[in-house]
């Protein structure tokens, strides 16, 4: 059906496939949790505010599916590397506690989260947001989703990634300062989360640049695998 007062056809929302079924999960928004790992944050030069989680934000047109081939980003001569567990929210959480948090969480994916390194300390050094370095295409790359009554619950599952076939990136999701109740009871304190919603969780130490023909697989025990191939740049 056509729309004669739109000056241009809106663009597809995308969508991410749900593991056993011929349903997709249609992207809303997109939360990053920042230093959920102590050991990125002390290879980053930082430390872990423990008072709270905090945040930034990609676009839905952010997101790449897994099995893609990416041009190397834009703009950048330090692209990294950050791979994660993504939460899918299925139904609505506002204001909600730890106790029932989880109550919002439909499924779980393996993501990783793409930088612009080289944009992103530019941007701390004066002071500045990061969109520069975290908002990007194809920036939030991610594989299919796993109900999570299929899944469980996050805890000792081993977290990875490798780089041209050598690992880079391993731990366990029990190492994450905030877990995953806590950070959906606290970024509801300040969004509406509702379904359509995925927070990438935050990433462990071994964070590196890509280049092209870099070849990317993250991996979490239980779920689907994230593959990309990053080609040469456009």
């Amino acid at each position: 059906m056509t729309n004669d007062t739109l000056l241009f056809d809106p663009p597809a929302m995308p969508l991410v496939p749900v593991k056993g079924t011929s349903h997709q999960f249609p992207v809303r928004r997109i939360f990053c949790v920042g230093r959920n790992y102590a050991a990125h944050a002390a290879e980053m030069g930082n430390e872990v505010d423990r008072e709270a989680p905090f945040y930034f934000t990609k676009s839905a047109h952010a997101l790449c599916l897994s099995g893609a081939s990416i041009p190397y980003p834009l703009g950048t001569q330090d692209c990294h590397y950050e791979m994660e567990l993504v939460v899918a929210i299925g139904a609505p959480a506002l204001r909600v506690g730890t106790d029932r948090a989880m109550e919002a969480v439909i499924g779980y994916a393996c993501g990783i989260d793409l930088t612009r390194r080289d944009l992103q300390g530019a941007a701390k050094d004066k002071r500045r947001p990061w969109d520069l370095g975290k908002d990007f295409e194809n920036s939030a790359l991610m594989g299919t989703i796993s109900p999570a009554d299929a899944f469980g619950t996050p805890g000792e599952q081993r977290i990875a990634l490798t780089h041209d076939g050598a690992v880079a990136q391993e731990a366990r999701l029990s190492d994450m300062v905030w877990s995953v109740p806590e950070v959906i009871a606290h970024l509801s304190g300040f969004y509406n989360l509702l379904p359509g919603d995925l927070i990438y969780t935050g990433t462990p130490a071994g964070v590196g640049p890509v280049h092209p023909g870099s070849v990317l697989r993250g991996e979490i025990d239980g779920l689907e695998p994230v593959e990309v191939e990053i080609a040469a740049a456009l």
